[in-house]
């Protein structure tokens, strides 16, 4: 009897949740706003740190938020507890985020491309610089040791957080962090010693 008083199902946090999301699936703006309270300051810390901009970051909080609102009925108890749920969401849209920034980005950079030059080089001299610094960042990324490469191309092509890559590697957290440090210093000075 005294173990039952603390198995996960009557953990007064959970049981909580779960009865002010089932306050909000009624839109009961109360519950919203304890949910709120309660977890926004958690699920900016995440956004936060995979954004890197605070105003950005308030903008997808408040996405997380206003979906939460108008989905509630998306969370499903049987597959687990609210907060875990909610951070993926939140984790989620901040790397829809991330991602639609560096297409605008790719957008902006490619129209500026399509801008007639006041004075253009031939395009086999384009060709060629760009060609030459692909091989470049090609060599530069083959120099680096093989966890600094392994890590900076799950950081930087998969889109995966620090976390994940330690996981996925199973590392300590610093030691990979330091990894990409370093292999993105190396890379740096590599690219600066060829211009």
């Amino acid at each position: 009897m005294f173990l039952a008083a603390f198995t996960p199902t009557t953990n007064p946090e959970v049981s909580l949740d779960a009865t002010l999301v089932s306050r909000l699936l009624q839109k009961d703006v109360t519950a919203f706003e304890q949910l709120y309270d309660r977890h926004s300051r958690a699920i900016y810390g995440l956004v936060l740190r995979i954004l890197q901009q605070a105003g950005t970051a308030e903008e997808v909080v408040q996405d997380v938020f206003l979906q939460l609102w108008r989905n509630a009925a998306q969370y499903d108890s049987s597959r687990g507890p609210f907060v875990p749920w909610l951070f993926t969401l939140a984790r989620n849209r901040a790397l829809d985020t991330l991602r639609l920034k560096s297409e605008r980005q790719r957008r902006r950079e490619d129209q500026t491309e399509e801008l007639p030059p006041v004075v253009s080089a031939p395009e086999y001299e384009n060709q060629l610089d760009d060609k030459r610094r692909a091989e470049r960042v090609r060599a530069l990324m083959a120099s680096l040791n093989p966890q600094q490469k392994r890590a900076i191309e799950l950081a930087y092509f998969k889109g995966l957080s620090h976390s994940e890559i330690a996981a996925s590697l199973k590392e300590p957290l610093g030691t990979v962090k330091s990894w990409i440090r370093n292999g993105l210093l190396r890379l740096k000075e590599g690219l600066q010693a060829t211009l």
